[in-house]
């Protein structure tokens, strides 16, 4: 994955110390990006700087790269041109989100900035705004895009908008960035705070599975936990989704489970096999592996979506096949079910691509 893990961090509705501990708990995991805000600021110039100055450096220190949300209308309240970026550089950041934009013109002029800051743009208009600044050659590896976030339940992106927005900066191999929610995190920039993410759907799901959502998609270069602070346990959790060679699919065995067929399930790397049927989706180098294997028939029920399935020794050849149900099928007696997706991500099943490779997981 060529992406970076990134966290949040809302100086001044926190402190100094509980910041530099979570950015160190953060780059223990691997995290790099770091996002702030600047949108609820309300003092002065001099205030702001010092305030954010001394936990942009420490971000710096370890090696995490910090953008800083503002718009336009910040940079009248502290007398700032978009022709003069000094004031981010003073603060030490990597670069600006622009929350809200200008027309176009003053985007790509800002992406010529003489201190390389970074200019972040919002992905989830659902305009050409990226179009219309592509127009004005900006400086490209200057110029990145990143989804908003929704403190407010049911007003999160409806995925095939957020597919429609990716694509717009995906066609430019422009570096894109969304948001996920932390379960364990209690606060964000604005007092309504009910769990942040980019995807609505996402909102009360565990943090892994959004994350492996995101990688899934292939739309999305770099996620960001939304709120302050992730625990530990969420940390490690995105971090391991987030780094994984393969997607891996949570699933739930039944009680009769035999440890040949565990086995077969959760020790194996599986691989989508690419002549495709629309009923199941099969992996059948185990029948391979397994040969030699005793796979006799028990719960031989019948099928649903997201049932996962090995071949008994009544289906011969295939014996030891695993396969996944993509619709509900009649069962012979020659499969048994041995699991389920668990319900919380049998979407993901409608991810997994024809020749890419996966693994089962009960944790």
């Amino acid at each position: 994955m060529m992406g970076k893990l990134g966290v949040s961090i809302y100086p001044e509705r926190s402190n100094f110390d509980d910041d530099a501990a979570y950015l160190d708990l953060a780059s223990k995991y691997g995290y790099k990006r770091v996002f702030t805000s600047l949108l609820q600021v309300t003092d002065g110039k001099d205030k702001v700087l010092a305030e954010f100055k001394k936990t942009v450096a420490y971000a710096n220190q370890l090696g995490m790269e910090v953008m800083v949300d503002i718009n336009p209308d910040l940079f009248e309240q502290l007398n700032i041109s978009y022709e003069d970026l000094k004031f981010f550089d003073d603060m030490g950041a990597y670069g600006v989100r622009l929350d809200l934009g200008f027309t176009g013109a003053e985007e790509a002029a800002m992406t010529r900035n003489p201190y390389d800051l970074k200019i972040e743009i919002n992905m989830s208009s659902g305009t050409n705004y990226v179009d219309n600044i592509m127009s004005y050659s900006p400086k490209r590896e200057n110029l990145l895009g990143s989804h908003n976030f929704y403190p407010h339940e049911y007003t999160g992106l409806e995925y095939n908008f957020f597919v429609a927005c990716s694509e717009k900066f995906k066609k430019y191999n422009l570096n894109t960035a969304a948001f996920v929610n932390a379960n364990s995190a209690t606060f964000g920039p604005w007092p309504t705070a009910d769990g942040l993410c980019t995807l609505e759907d996402h909102r009360h799901l565990d943090i892994a599975t959004e994350v492996k959502h995101m990688v899934m998609t292939d739309l999305i270069d770099d996620v960001i936990i939304a709120n302050a602070y992730a625990s530990e346990t969420e940390l490690k959790a995105a971090a391991d989704a987030f780094n994984a060679n393969y997607p891996t699919i949570k699933i739930e065995t039944v009680p009769d489970i035999t440890e040949v067929e565990r086995t077969v399930l959760l020790d194996n790397v599986h691989s989508y096999r690419g002549d495709r049927s629309a009923y199941i989706l099969r992996s059948t180098m185990t029948r391979v592996v397994y040969k030699d294997k005793d796979f006799p028939a028990h719960n031989t029920v019948q099928i649903k979506r997201g049932d996962v399935l090995i071949d008994n020794e009544g289906y011969g050849q295939y014996k030891g096949e695993t396969q996944i149900a993509l619709k509900e099928m009649k069962n012979d007696g020659r499969v048994n079910v041995v699991g389920h997706i668990t319900d919380d991500e049998l979407f993901l099943l409608d991810f997994l691509k024809p020749w890419s490779q996966f693994k089962l997981s009960q944790d």
